[in-house]
């Protein structure tokens, strides 16, 4: 979980510079971004449903190195999209990366649904987040 966490304080320090700047407060945003402090509060649910889903998969040795890959990956691409999009403002950029995420988590959630079927309920949420989040970056790719 503090490898979730480490993450999220990584990424954090971008988005919490970002989020009021007038770069982003001035683009055209969708009608359906959530308020600011939903950010901080779905992201802590998710990490904290993905450490779960962790602790448990990791148990499984058939499935644990490709496991770590790909928990290796997300991390990376995680942390990496808050400054491109927030510090760089590289939309487009940023769009790669999320969608790369969104991709890598969906994949993720079938591939491990065979061997660990209830535990990868605790992924949804992290894919649905980022069905959102893509959305989002994409409407700002598109509408500015």
């Amino acid at each position: 979980m503090f490898l979730n966490f480490a993450a999220l304080g990584i990424g954090g320090l971008f988005t919490s510079e970002g989020v009021p700047s007038q770069w982003y407060q001035t683009l055209n945003q969708a009608s359906w971004t959530p308020p600011g402090w939903m950010f901080g509060t779905a992201w802590t649910i998710i990490m904290i449903c993905f450490a779960f889903f962790m602790a448990y998969a990791i148990k499984s040795k058939e499935t644990r190195v490709k496991l770590i890959w790909i928990y290796a990956i997300q991390w990376v691409l995680n942390i990496l999209w808050n400054p491109v999009f927030f510090y760089f403002h590289e939309v487009l950029a940023g769009m790669v990366i999320i969608s790369a995420l969104t991709v890598l988590m969906a994949y993720m959630l079938i591939t491990f649904q065979k061997n660990q079927r209830l535990a990868t309920l605790f992924i949804l949420p992290y894919v649905i987040w980022l069905v959102i989040a893509t959305s989002l970056n994409g409407y700002i790719l598109f509408y500015n």
